[in-house]
């Protein structure tokens, strides 16, 4: 029998996943410090794994997934665009990515919380995500 929780906690990780690749993607050309290029480089790569992980999952329960908020999405491309069209700094993009991990840990969370009975695989790949998520914050704090 199909869970509807754990197909519900998996679509949301994958929009949270495509969301979280997307803003790194527009972001990634206005980094000067090669570190920290590198750092967000990785972080991508572990995005990316996870995405493909969690889309495997998906298939499994034939569900294609989930794209990100379509005005979510934009509202974080014109914020991203304008703010580094004031200042195109590393200082910039760190604020900027600091916000965007902080409000998928918080997003996640709730889904976790909200699909209580997903099967722990599912719980799993959330838990992956707010780590990430969290790290990637915490790892940030050094270009702030």
């Amino acid at each position: 029998m199909i869970n509807n929780d754990t197909i519900e906690l998996l679509k949301e990780c994958n929009a949270g996943i495509k969301m979280g690749v997307s803003s790194i993607e527009d972001v990634l050309d206005n980094v000067s410090n090669s570190e920290f290029k590198q750092l967000l480089t990785h972080c991508k790569e572990e995005h990316q794994n996870l995405g493909s992980k969690t889309h495997e999952k998906l298939n499994q329960y034939h569900d294609a997934g989930k794209e990100p908020n379509p005005m979510a999405k934009g509202m974080s491309w014109l914020k991203t665009n304008v703010m580094l069209s004031m200042n195109d700094s590393d200082k910039t993009v760190a604020d900027l990515l600091t916000d965007g991990c902080n409000m998928g840990v918080k997003s996640i969370n709730k889904y976790l919380n909200k699909y209580k009975a997903a099967e722990e695989d599912a719980k799993d790949i959330a838990k992956e995500l707010i780590r990430i998520e969290e790290t990637l914050a915490t790892d940030l704090r050094r270009y702030l």
